[in-house]
């Protein structure tokens, strides 16, 4: 029998599955995740090159940092208290919680000023508009100018929400594009960057020997280890931990044929996926001090490897671990940023970015826990 490629046993899968989770809403994001042409991206601005030439160039073409934009919009909501009521609403969700909930999400969102305090700046086109960037630059210095990437993929480093001198952990660091946002917020005092992949930490590297002077690269602490070991290697030490899993990679599974999840001789992989995703997640909350926070994230819109994951995360780390973790409600994002993306409006915790038709971006879904 001829080989089925990889990429269409992957669209089958999701059409199986999927179908069920996304309901009407599914053809409408397949068709998204179908179409390479439409698919955007963001260019996040690299603060270690001549940023004020950079944003200017990015601006000469109409694209927008979408985050300052948001700044802008919380500012102009805080001065009509009303209408900042009246924003929350539209970006809240419509859910209905599932019957078994056995996680809560932290009653409250903080106030839209204080969610989001960072120095990163990531442009992108307006919603609609499928103009390409092109490939970064080096300055006079020999740094790029930007580095291109799923914007969606800067959420989960704002939802960490870094602060001065925080010491943080991006457990499953390569290729590097998160990495490279955390280093932009300036606020690290000091960041523990590891892959499992040795490969793949060479792309790391490169990302970093490309982007950052010597001095901040030399502070990076770049390892190869095993991440689900993390915990018995430097538990209780970090403030933030990122935990951006291996998981089907949606978007690039039905559209690559080259290092597919699903191709026939990965199934057994495949198939552990949440399993991996389960032990990573813990030991990225025993890796963080008490009070710290891990943020979790994957370009998956599988339940099974996102709010799933953090039902059991939290199970396990209370009855083997003897430790408390709540759900922080991220909803403010969708209030923020529901100009630039498009979230799924019946995640039970969390946020998932849906890729559509004008706003083609994800899927990215994050979440953030708060170790007691």
């Amino acid at each position: 029998a001829p080989r089925v490629p990889a990429t269409r046993l992957a669209l089958q899968n999701f059409d199986m599955n999927y179908s069920l989770q996304f309901k009407d809403a599914w053809p409408s994001i397949r068709v998204s995740l179908l179409l390479r042409a439409e698919q955007k991206y963001g260019a996040l601005v690299n603060n270690f090159a001549d940023v004020g030439r950079v944003t200017q160039e990015l601006e000469l073409l109409n694209a927008v940092d979408f985050i300052s934009e948001a700044l802008h919009k919380v500012q102009r909501l805080q001065r009509d208290p009303v209408a900042e009521q009246a924003g929350r609403e539209d970006g809240a969700s419509q859910e209905a919680p599932g019957e078994h909930q056995a996680v809560k999400q932290a009653e409250a969102p903080p106030p839209l000023s204080a969610s989001v305090t960072s120095n990163i700046k990531c442009y992108t086109f307006p919603r609609g508009d499928v103009t390409r960037f092109r490939s970064a630059r080096p300055d006079i210095l020999g740094i790029l100018n930007y580095y291109l990437m799923d914007a969606a993929s800067v959420l989960p480093v704002l939802a960490l929400n870094i602060q001065p001198n925080d010491f943080v952990l991006d457990l499953c660091a390569a290729p590097g594009g998160k990495t490279l946002a955390i280093l932009q917020t300036g606020f690290c005092g000091h960041l523990a960057a590891n892959d499992v992949s040795i490969s793949r930490t060479r792309r790391l590297h490169q990302i970093l020997n490309s982007y950052v002077p010597k001095q901040i690269r030399e502070a990076v602490c770049v390892t190869s280890w095993d991440g689900r070991n993390w915990g018995e290697l430097e538990g209780g030490t970090f403030h933030k931990v990122l935990v951006d899993v291996p998981c089907t990679t949606d978007r690039h599974s039905v559209m690559e044929e080259e290092n597919n999840i699903f191709n026939k001789r990965r199934s057994k992989e495949r198939q552990m996926l949440p399993m991996l995703q389960l032990q990573l997640l813990v030991a990225g909350i025993l890796a963080t001090k008490p009070g710290g926070e891990v943020v979790y994230s994957s370009c998956s819109l599988s339940q099974l490897q996102n709010e799933y994951v953090i039902e059991r995360a939290v199970e396990i780390a209370e009855t083997e671990f003897n430790i408390g973790t709540h759900v922080e409600d991220l909803s403010h994002f969708r209030t923020l940023f529901q100009d630039t993306f498009s979230f799924s409006s019946d995640c039970r915790l969390g946020e998932l970015v849906l890729p559509h038709l004008t706003a083609n971006f994800g899927p990215m879904y994050f979440c953030k826990l708060r170790r007691a």
